[in-house]
């Protein structure tokens, strides 16, 4: 049976939907000082919900994704996205805290329909353009990552925080619809039973050393990401700035920037050079945390920062899934899984230390940890060159 190929067109509709089954996760990250003020919170509580997300999120990577090496991939991408829609409508409707919890953590176990789209839109593309397919989703990714927060202070400006999640539900049960009469039926069994699926994506741990490299890089690149996105909504909400909603989401503008990264990594990738992306990647990284040191003082300073960090953690992200999800065909929704888990449980750690570290010593504390997690990243990638880690995936 012939492979079936993507046009375009759908390949742009894959990357729409996965931007907003991500973009679901990053809401409440503008909002959190408006959700404080209404249901009486700490700092620490309110972050509580960005570390619900991404942590829920990781626990759906390594729980549900793999089963799109089990089932037919089209239904369980549009019974996903249905699924996380529903997450959404309690959210909007969450009387108080854990009510909240809990539309968060429904969506984020969902909105992992995005790591079955990636490795789905990878196997039905022709081999020559396999890097530009993944680069043009994980762009669709970032940018509703990161356009999420444009998004949730714009309509929190106009119709309060809860309008986000009704407008979200609508687009992704829209979308749903859409997948369902674009996408072709897709069926690459593992043949494994789910217990065994789940299994092996630690035996892919163990036999696969860039699979271990490459996903210690997304999870300190995300970690990095994530501990300067979430406590960036109470710095811009205090003095010197006291931006409102809608302003603090217009960041997201800013670090959208950083998608353009998407299509050249993956260009270096269909080429071969995917060592150079990273190496690039991981230096801008942590040079970002320069500008951003001064970021309590001055805006071009800060958004200089958002521009250079985003750009960074894209080319490292989008360079460490080709190469995993290169690894082995067959397995590509389990080695993708795998990896990504990682990705997002480095968020949810990023998470979690940027709300402590910024009630206990302020930004100077969110600024010296970057650095720290930025140095870490290049010692993790000089210690991959001198194992021949990202040799052997060039090679491959």
């Amino acid at each position: 049976m012939t492979t079936p190929t993507l046009s375009r067109a759908l390949i742009l509709l894959m990357a729409t939907a996965v931007g907003l089954a991500v973009a679901s996760n990053y809401y409440a990250q503008p909002l959190l000082h408006s959700i404080a003020e209404q249901f009486g919170l700490s700092m620490v509580n309110a972050g509580s919900i960005v570390v619900t997300a991404q942590l829920s999120y990781g626990a759906g990577l390594l729980l549900l994704a793999p089963l799109g090496d089990l089932f037919e991939q089209r239904r369980l991408i549009v019974g996903m996205m249905l699924i996380a829609t529903a997450g959404l409508i309690v959210s909007a409707c969450a009387p108080s805290l854990p009510w909240l919890i809990v539309g968060t953590a429904l969506t984020g176990l969902f909105s992992v329909v995005a790591q079955v789209l990636v490795p789905m839109g990878a196997a039905l593309s022709d081999p020559a353009q396999r890097g530009r397919t993944v680069g043009t989703l994980m762009g669709g990714l970032l940018l509703g990552i990161l356009l999420a927060r444009t998004a949730a202070g714009l309509s929190a400006e106009l119709g309060g925080w809860r309008s986000i999640y009704v407008l979200a539900a609508v687009l992704m049960a829209v979308t749903a619809f859409a997948l369902y009469r674009g996408l072709p039926r897709h069926h690459q069994p593992a043949g494994l039973s789910y217990p065994a699926l789940i299994g092996s994506v630690f035996r892919l741990f163990v036999e696969e050393p860039v699979l271990r490299v490459r996903s210690l890089l997304g999870m300190l690149a995300f970690c990095t990401f994530a501990l300067f996105w979430t406590p960036l909504a109470f710095l811009l909400a205090r003095e010197p700035y006291h931006f409102s909603d809608a302003v603090i989401g217009l960041f997201g503008l800013a670090g959208a920037a950083g998608a353009l990264a998407a299509n050249w990594a993956g260009r270096l990738a269909d080429r071969g050079q995917s060592a150079r992306g990273m190496a690039v990647g991981l230096l801008t990284l942590l040079l970002s945390w320069i500008p951003l040191g001064f970021a309590e003082t001055s805006l071009i300073a800060l958004i200089l920062g958002v521009l250079a960090l985003d750009l960074a953690v894209q080319l490292v992200h989008v360079c460490n899934q080709n190469a995993v999800i290169g690894l082995r065909p067959e397995a590509r929704t389990r080695l993708n899984a795998g990896y990504i888990t990682c990705y997002f449980l480095g968020g949810a750690l990023g998470s979690l230390l940027g709300t402590q570290l910024f009630q206990w010593r302020g930004w100077d504390a969110i600024v010296v940890a970057g650095l720290m997690v930025g140095v870490l990243a290049l010692l993790v990638w000089w210690w991959g060159e001198r194992c021949g880690a990202h040799r052997a995936v060039e090679k491959k």
